[in-house]
């Protein structure tokens, strides 16, 4: 089974908004400056996003873990 390439940007998004509201609450809780909170959450969804898609990829050519459905395994 091989997944779509939009699937992985999808779930790379969906991830990274996620992600980024947790690094901007963080953020300001240590800085205690909404600005900075911002800024430092806009880097890190750009940085992030990227970096989860091109993971995503690599481990989609690795079967490890994964199995091949026959039709026969779908009989009800």
């Amino acid at each position: 089974m091989e997944e779509k390439r939009y699937r992985s940007l999808v779930k790379a998004a969906s991830w990274r908004l996620t992600g980024t509201l947790d690094t901007i609450l963080v953020s300001f809780i240590i800085t205690g400056a909404v600005k900075t909170a911002f800024s430092i959450g806009l880097l890190e969804i750009l940085t992030k996003m990227t970096l989860y898609y091109v993971h995503e990829r690599a481990w989609n050519k690795i079967r490890l873990g994964r199995t091949i459905v026959t039709e026969s395994e779908y009989n009800i």
